[in-house]
């Protein structure tokens, strides 16, 4: 197992880290256990700003959650006063503030590609120092739509980003795809997790698999030194759960 000097000095020089293993079997049975009693109970009544499906039309096809925690005591516990929450502090060597808990899922076959883009972008953090947690809750790779990091991306500053047309994805890089765009990526397995700044390029490609779903947990912590432009990212927000609210109705 890894120092934190040595897992500091990956996250800085990478912009990411792998931990595989983080959770054990029992404690991923436990999250599923507990997801689907909150998708079963909570997510009928959910404003539809946490909520996104490829089709609105078919509970099947729902792809993502916001704030868990506000939801399920399980979830809250999970974020804060936790082993996520240490790990975000470890990395950021500094304090932490926890700020959401998502659920992703690809589904089979209609799981559409996240576009490449940065966190930080939506975070509208000074200076921006926050990270992203990715919790793998099943068998991810190639085929299902694993995340695929650009290697030491995180040092060059934030890149243009423009709407895209993927619900719950807003915002994605312009000028992706130039040469030394390096990719690096991961097959994880439950338990499995992948940590990466919020100026690191990530994207995923949709999930191809005609039987295999892609769920996942997502943490973001920010650092007690980033402070959030609150006016531009409350306006942002307004427009974006218009936009949601047109696109559903």
């Amino acid at each position: 197992m890894e120092t934190n000097d040595q897992l500091q000095k990956k996250f800085r020089k990478d912009g990411f880290v792998f931990l595989p293993g983080f959770l054990n079997e029992e404690e991923v049975k436990q999250i599923h256990i507990h997801l689907e009693k909150l998708i079963k109970e909570k997510v009928p009544g959910m404003p539809q700003e946490h909520t996104f499906y490829e089709d609105r039309n078919a509970p099947s096809t729902l792809k993502q959650l916001q704030t868990l925690f506000s939801y399920d005591i399980f979830f809250n516990q999970l974020m804060f006063n936790s082993r996520f929450e240490k790990l975000a502090a470890v990395l950021l060597q500094d304090n932490v503030t926890g700020k959401n808990m998502q659920y992703f899922n690809k589904p089979p076959g209609i799981g559409k590609p996240t576009p490449p883009h940065q966190d930080g972008y939506y975070f509208m953090l000074e200076p921006n120092e926050a990270v992203t947690m990715w919790l793998g809750l099943e068998n991810v790779d190639e085929e299902n739509g694993c995340v695929r990091y650009v290697k030491g991306s995180h040092l060059k500053g934030v890149r243009p980003h423009a709407k895209t047309t993927t619900l719950g994805f807003s915002q994605g890089i312009t000028d992706y795809g130039r040469p030394d765009d390096q990719e690096v990526w991961f097959n994880t397995k439950p338990g499995d997790l992948l940590v990466h700044h919020a100026l690191t390029i990530h994207r995923a490609d949709g999930n191809s698999s005609l039987n295999r779903t892609r769920k996942a947990l997502g943490f973001i912590y920010y650092a007690e030194k980033a402070k959030e432009d609150t006016l531009t990212k409350e306006a942002y927000q307004q427009k974006l759960a218009e936009e949601i609210r047109k696109a559903s109705v």
